[in-house]
């Protein structure tokens, strides 16, 4: 039975004005609240809220079956809570039914983790606060800004207490290994990393409607296709994806119907594929045989990643708890 992993990022910068050479001495207000009120208010008029009732509908008709993650950045809910509070009431909704994870990441989806650890540490500590406060759970599971990793910030995530952390499966990272795994932090083998499946992620989120792409058109029958024929030892898809590619924006219907779509068939399939929250991926897994996992797939890979023109140092390995303790684990770490 394959495990899909949803998870939606719901971020909202604040908008700053245009500031002259004039203004400098005179006035020290540098954002546009105008834009800031409007965009908000438009975008949850026709991307948060009606994303919030479809998954809410999704849950209701399937539910402990259906099982959705979200991180909200501390800026978006800055202006949920400023201009329309109905956003913050109808994700409460959401965490009431037991069936949605809230995600931790910095308060302001910065990237201190490049620059200060200390400030790093302290933008966590104050979202994982923020979301204890204004949802009730208390987040296991963490994403970086822009899913950034190395295995000093996993590390540092693993000491604050959070069992699993997100990240992009990059392929010139795992060069032939699969995203479909569960992996673990090379420094703190407690942590597990859970890796975006890029592509099927990207399909659904971008490529669905354009009609040069090979795979035009994309249909819940041809997804759900996609996901029967991987490899059987593969058991989990991350479906990372942006929330307000649930609803296009400009209005159009066509990202609406193909995201809702799909969803239903995933939950329809079942017990071909079903959803689980992050935190709750890996304890399922821990129920089925251990010999399901191919004991070929550790091996050498790239010892750094290019982030944000950074050289960060990055290894992986699987998850000791999925192999069998007669098969020695070997290290994804090139030393």
């Amino acid at each position: 039975m394959r495990s899909v992993c949803l998870y939606f990022q719901v971020h909202q910068p604040f908008r700053l004005r245009t500031y002259r050479f004039f203004n400098i001495g005179q006035d020290h207000y540098y954002y546009d609240d105008y834009q800031n009120r409007h965009i908000i208010r438009r975008v949850a008029e026709k991307c948060y809220l009606p994303a919030n009732r479809m998954m809410l509908q999704l849950i209701n008709e399937f539910g402990k079956a259906f099982k959705v993650s979200y991180s909200i950045s501390g800026t978006a809910l800055d202006q949920f809570e400023q201009y329309v509070p109905e956003v913050i009431d109808s994700f409460r909704m959401l965490a009431a039914t037991g069936c949605v994870e809230f995600i931790s990441e910095t308060e302001y989806h910065s990237l201190a983790c490049l620059g200060n650890e200390q400030e790093f540490i302290r933008q966590v500590e104050t979202h994982r606060k923020r979301i204890e406060k204004l949802f009730s759970q208390t987040p296991q599971t963490f994403r970086n800004s822009e899913l950034i990793y190395s295995d000093s910030i996993g590390e540092t995530i693993g000491n604050l207490g959070f069992h699993t952390m997100l990240t992009e499966g990059a392929k010139h990272v795992l060069g032939w290994k699969s995203p479909n795994y569960i992996y673990c932090n090379n420094l703190n083998p407690k942590l597990r990393v859970l890796l975006r499946n890029f592509r099927l992620s990207d399909d659904m989120s971008f490529r669905f409607s354009e009609k040069k792409w090979s795979e035009w058109p994309l249909t819940a029958e041809k997804f759900v296709g996609w996901l029967n024929a991987m490899d059987p030892h593969e058991e989990v898809v991350n479906l990372f994806m942006d929330y307000e590619t649930m609803v296009n924006i400009n209005g159009k219907k066509a990202a609406y119907s193909i995201s809702f779509i799909i969803c239903h068939q995933l939950c329809s399939a079942i017990p071909t594929s079903h959803s689980q929250p992050l935190k709750n991926c890996i304890t399922a897994f821990s129920l089925w045989p251990l010999s399901r996992y191919p004991m070929q797939f550790p091996g050498p890979t790239r010892k750094g990643i290019l982030q944000h023109g950074k050289e960060m140092n990055c290894s992986l390995k699987l998850c000791q708890n999925f192999i069998p303790s007669q098969m020695p684990l070997q290290s994804a770490t090139t030393r």
